[in-house]
């Protein structure tokens, strides 16, 4: 069974290759409730994703970027917006154009 990272990768591979979906998955940001659209465009394809999925993921992903840099320990540098893997997922989506 893939992890919430896994079927992220592989939904932004999708759409990279393939205009429609990539318009679809843009599209919901533009909703009231853009997370919950968005994970409604996921499932509708076959990946059993949820809002607090994503949110859960990214706090993970962070906690392990945090651990890796100093230590972890109070020292350690601030990591701004490496949590949200929602955004990450978009930042590619439209540094590769509509």
């Amino acid at each position: 069974m893939k992890n919430t990272v896994e079927m992220l990768d592989e939904l932004q591979n999708r759409a990279l290759h393939d205009d429609a979906l990539k318009k679809r998955f843009l599209e919901t940001r533009d909703c009231e409730d853009y997370l919950g659209e968005f994970c409604r465009v996921c499932r509708e394809l076959g990946y059993e994703l949820y809002p607090m999925d994503i949110v859960q993921a990214g706090d993970e992903f962070y906690a392990t970027m945090k651990r890796s840099t100093n230590g972890g320990g109070e020292n350690s540098p601030v990591l701004e917006g490496e949590d949200d893997l929602y955004e990450m997922f978009f930042a590619s989506l439209e540094q590769s154009g509509v």
